[in-house]
């Protein structure tokens, strides 16, 4: 009986310290959250609220980074905090500024203009948070105030845009007489866009740029500095250089107002590649865009998520991309995404 007594007394002990390396294994550390996520030290495991200041709505291309952020933040289980700065810088200083009362564990932003941002960066670096950007850099002496850039090599895509002029013209005579829409002054892309077409084609004389002023990313603008173009020097122009692909469409309708055809009297060169550039393509009306993929969404959740744990990150992330010409639009047109 006594030996009976103690086989189970044995039993219901083993049963029992089961039991407690059960509960330790669910709860512990490396094992799962009720939502399915490791527990462990890494906070990248853990659901993140994230503030997210975009500059603004001018374009296809933003609506779908936008879109992009949005969707790959949430996809990911984490809480998002949204701002529109409708292009004002002062907005989207005060966004910070509300995330980091907030207290969010990771703010992106997509800097308005490159300068003026070093007093609320240094406000997010006291705090304890980290500043990713997306898209647009920003121009500061301290570089420990963001942790990377991820985007697109903007002097490259003007490089692209001039160097396919280049090969376009090569045949012929005489000034190729261009007028260019820059993007939103002081904006990176503005900035570099304009320095890599530039700096292609200071080596070709022939190519000269004989307007040049902002239609501050939007087709509305695009189209109204274009008409300014054309009233002063209609019947000299043979190439406009956009900034994107919005301002470039808005040229494209005043070009057509005006009495000529563009993608033919007038080669059009835009920047993005959005659905608008591929159906303008389609129709002949423009001749090339560069493309800046806007869908890095889940990229930059990554990065977050891989800084939050410790990893080391490169400063600055590029995202792929290539450049699209009118003989590939109407193929290409059913998969744009944007």
């Amino acid at each position: 009986m006594k030996k009976l007594l103690k086989g189970k007394m044995i039993l219901l002990l083993m049963m029992a310290l089961m039991l407690l390396l059960s509960a330790c294994n669910s709860s512990g550390t490396g094992g799962q959250t009720e939502s399915g996520a490791s527990s462990g030290d890494s906070k990248s495991s853990d659901k993140l609220v994230i503030g997210f200041s975009q500059v603004g709505a001018e374009s296809e291309w933003r609506t779908a980074n936008t879109k992009s952020m949005q969707d790959a933040i949430k996809a990911a289980g984490h809480e998002l905090k949204f701002s529109d700065a409708q292009q004002k810088q002062e907005n989207q200083i005060k966004a910070i500024r509300s995330f980091i009362a907030q207290k969010v564990d990771a703010i992106v932003f997509s800097p308005v203009v490159e300068t003026g941002f070093e007093t609320v960066l240094q406000e997010a670096k006291d705090a304890g948070i980290p500043v990713f950007l997306a898209d647009r850099s920003v121009d500061i002496e301290d570089d420990s105030l963001w942790v990377t850039f991820l985007g697109s090599d903007f002097v490259e895509e003007g490089r692209k845009a001039a160097n396919w002029l280049v090969e376009e013209t090569k045949d012929e005579e005489g000034d190729v007489n261009i007028v260019e829409l820059q993007g939103t002054v002081g904006s990176a892309p503005a900035i570099d866009r304009k320095e890599g077409f530039e700096e292609v084609i200071k080596d070709h004389p022939n190519l000269k740029i004989i307007k040049s002023q902002t239609g501050d990313f939007t087709r509305a603008k695009g189209k109204e500095v274009m008409e300014a173009f054309l009233k002063s020097d209609g019947d000299n122009i043979d190439v406009l250089y956009a900034h994107n692909d919005d301002m470039a469409i808005g040229a494209i309708q005043a070009i057509e107002e005006y009495g000529l055809k563009p993608g033919e009297d007038i080669k059009i060169i835009g920047v993005d590649a959005v659905k608008g550039a591929f159906e303008a393509m389609a129709a002949g009306k423009m001749n090339v865009t560069v493309e800046c993929n806007p869908l890095f969404g889940p990229q930059m959740v990554d990065l977050i998520e891989a800084h939050l744990a410790g990893e080391e990150i490169e400063k600055r992330v590029a995202v792929e991309e290539s450049m699209y010409t009118m003989d590939q639009a109407e193929e290409l047109l059913p998969t744009r995404e944007y």
